[in-house]
């Protein structure tokens, strides 16, 4: 008990410091000064700094997902992905990789045991081209007027064909 006294008088080198440069106004006018504090109103969360990294660095909160869930993600958001793509054979390369991870992952499961479809390659391809037809119906007023330039070169096109 003799020692009380001490620690409440003791102030470290470091907290000396501090209080030297406050006294000297080195804190003053720094920037962001009397605003308040970023994300201070959040609710508790122990994992505010790995949240606020992920945002800072513009990282996607999906890489903190156990891999089914990941993978499940990612087929869900397959038609988004392959939509515009150019060619078929990207479509079924981004399948074929995807189907891959998907694979691996039921080779060597990790993480909570979710179920995890395997994606289809044509059921996807199938999908993109629906997709590609339907933007690529012109407008009606984009429809070219009779006798016109392409009018003509699908004339030629049917006598060629035919």
């Amino acid at each position: 008990m003799r020692n009380e006294g001490f620690w409440e008088s003791y102030e470290s080198v470091v907290e000396q410091r501090i209080r030297d440069a406050q006294d000297e106004g080195k804190f003053d006018g720094l920037r962001g000064a009397g605003k308040p504090l970023r994300g201070r109103n959040r609710p508790d969360d122990e994992n505010w700094w790995l949240r606020s990294y992920l945002e800072r660095e513009g990282i996607p909160n999906d890489v903190l997902l156990p891999t089914p869930l990941r993978l499940r993600r990612e087929i869900d958001r397959l038609p988004e992905t392959v939509r515009d793509m150019e060619t078929e054979r990207e479509v079924r390369d981004t399948v074929a990789a995807l189907a891959g991870r998907v694979a691996q992952w039921l080779r060597f499961p990790d993480g909570p045991q979710v179920s995890v479809s395997m994606p289809r390659a044509d059921d996807v391809v199938a999908r993109w081209r629906a997709d590609r037809a339907s933007a690529s119906v012109p407008a009606p007023e984009a429809l070219p007027e009779p006798g016109g330039r392409r009018s003509r070169l699908r004339a030629w096109l049917r006598r060629r064909r035919g």
